[in-house]
């Protein structure tokens, strides 16, 4: 167990609910995504068991159970939420957004009454905003 690690120490985030689990991994939810209407509503993270840094780290055994826990979640969201569509992803290392470092795969539910309907994972990387400095 790695200290301070909030995937590893499920107790430092009590608003943290495990909403499904299997011998690898764990679907989390925050209580404030459950509200209805609200920005991230549905949204949830499948986290391996044994602390793993990134993606990159997991075990096929890992992968494996994620792929399993996957289709449980959506179902489950489909079912629960209604949504239109996804965005699925992995954030690995800090220039790539990782925060937290534990693996987390961000299952995120979409709705056609967003302001970003339709905007999918690349669209804030095309902006002109986004161009690299050295070219």
């Amino acid at each position: 167990m790695v200290k301070d690690c909030i995937f590893c120490n499920l107790e430092l985030e009590p608003k943290q609910r495990v909403i499904f689990s299997n011998e690898y991994c764990m679907f989390l939810q925050l209580e404030q995504y459950e509200i209805r209407g609200s920005q991230l509503e549905g949204a949830g993270l499948i986290v391996p068991k044994k602390h793993r840094e990134t993606a990159f780290d997991l075990t096929r055994e890992e992968w494996n159970a994620t792929y399993t826990l996957l289709k449980e979640v959506k179902e489950y969201l489909d079912e629960k939420y209604q949504p239109q569509g996804y965005n699925l992803g992995w954030n690995c290392g800090e220039v790539g957004g990782q925060h937290i470092f534990h693996a987390h795969f961000h299952v995120l539910p979409r709705y056609a009454d967003e302001a970003l309907a339709g905007k999918g994972i690349r669209y804030m990387f095309k902006g002109k905003e986004n161009k690299r400095k050295s070219y």
